[in-house]
């Protein structure tokens, strides 16, 4: 069996991290067995997003419980909401040798690489500019221009912290990027 490997993106709010572990996942079907891991948030849905799909959608009451349970393997917080990953499906799919992609704030990446040591890689994502990433937030339409501009901020903060990952990429194209991280895969693998 293959080893089994963690694949942790970070990046500020709008730069590409789910769309580009999307198109990841996509080239990785049928070649790799691959799976994408569902944290768990206290930010309610957005759009269309389903519980148990994009997130696991809970109450800060509840995201604390399961802290306390121990079934929270890392997490931290962002803009006021708790986000974290569910110890028990990780770990089982990792030591199913499955690739596990994963969107994940800085913190989160950072944690995952100190529990799992050599078989996570984390990958910082940055938008080709400051402007390019407003663009992005904005065509979301998903966010008030305050939360933008907050977005915005933090992202700046974030971007300053890329250093602390083993590879940054500047996402100018969706393909383009998640052809670099087949690569990145493939060489940790």
């Amino acid at each position: 069996m293959d080893k089994g490997l963690i694949v942790a993106i970070s990046g500020p709010s709008g730069v590409g991290k789910g769309t580009v572990a999307a198109a990841v996942e996509a080239k990785l079907a049928g070649v790799r067995d691959v799976a994408h891991s569902i944290s768990v948030t206290t930010r309610p849905p957005r759009g269309t997003e389903q519980d148990g799909v994009e997130y696991y959608f809970r109450t800060r009451e509840e995201f604390e419980d399961l802290i306390d349970q121990g079934q929270i393997i890392e997490y931290d917080e962002y803009l006021g909401n708790y986000y974290g990953t569910p110890a028990g499906p990780l770990a089982k799919m990792a030591e199913e040798g499955k690739i596990v992609l994963m969107d994940i704030t800085i913190e989160g990446s950072l944690n995952l690489k100190r529990f799992f040591g050599d078989d996570a890689v984390t990958i910082f994502i940055t938008p080709p500019s400051m402007e390019e990433l407003r663009k992005r937030l904005e065509g979301r339409q998903t966010d008030a221009a305050d939360v933008i501009a907050r977005r915005l901020e933090q992202a700046k903060v974030e971007i300053q912290r890329a250093e602390e990952f083993e590879y940054i990429l500047e996402n100018r194209d969706v393909d383009e990027t998640s052809d670099e991280i087949l690569k990145i895969i493939n060489k940790e693998r």
